[in-house]
């Protein structure tokens, strides 16, 4: 894919099966799983995600809806959230 393209990071509770659905599109998406962050807190994920430069994909919008906040407080730059509605794949 094009650089164009936001690379993904989908939380624990986003099911694996979504990032490897998005790869076989040509997709950057990356597990919680992939990357080692299965039982990290959400502010641990949200930190990683950014750390990696990468937007997260969360069914958990309560949660992440505070840390977005949290981060425009004390203008931390972020690469976004992505809000995704709970779907069998």
């Amino acid at each position: 894919m094009s650089s164009l393209f936001i690379c993904l990071y989908l939380d624990e509770d986003v099911n694996v099966l979504i990032a490897e659905l998005l790869r076989a599109r040509g997709f950057d998406a990356v597990s919680a799983r992939d990357a080692g962050q299965l039982h990290a807190t959400d502010a641990d994920r949200f930190a990683y995600a950014v750390s990696q430069g990468r937007t997260i994909v969360t069914h958990n919008r309560v949660d992440f809806e505070e840390l977005v906040q949290a981060y425009f407080d004390s203008g931390q730059m972020h690469y976004g959230v992505i809000f995704a509605v709970r779907r069998s794949p």
